[in-house]
């Protein structure tokens, strides 16, 4: 089952050129550009970025968010939250390629029941945790 938005709030674009190894990725309208490149593990020179990368810079963001949100609603203070986002790419069983992805929050100041509370919640709301439900196993932990 897909979901998507009852209504557009944002639009963001990037676009790509050359591919993962001595390609170019930009955002739109930004002015920012991100050479890429193939990590070591994957037969490239790992100087530039690379997709996973960016995939868990944006899973970070976003689910960093999620868990400020959550906890604005239950009017506890996680501004000095950190969260930490790794990617993992290696062969899929059935050919190609798969994703796993492990999040990690540091929470100063919670508890560890109400630390886990939060990004079991926040795993609920983050767009990216939604996108990857059921496709691309996501471990959580509290650090």
């Amino acid at each position: 089952m897909t979901t998507a938005p009852t209504s557009v709030l944002a639009t963001c674009r990037a676009v790509a050129v050359g591919g993962r190894a001595g390609g170019k990725v930009s955002i739109n309208g930004t002015g920012l550009f991100i050479h890429t490149e193939h990590p070591k593990g994957l037969g490239g020179s790992g100087e530039g970025s690379n997709p996973e990368q960016l995939f868990a810079m944006g899973y970070a963001s976003c689910f960093n968010g999620a868990l400020m949100h959550v906890a604005g609603q239950r009017k506890l203070d996680v501004a000095r939250a950190r969260v930490t986002c790794e990617v993992d790419i290696g062969p899929a069983p059935g050919g190609g390629f798969a994703l796993a992805v492990r999040l990690s929050a540091h929470m100063p100041g919670l508890d560890p029941a109400t630390a886990r509370e939060l990004i079991e919640a926040a795993h609920q709301v983050c767009p990216y945790s939604n996108a990857t439900r059921g496709n691309v196993p996501v471990e959580l932990s509290i650090v």
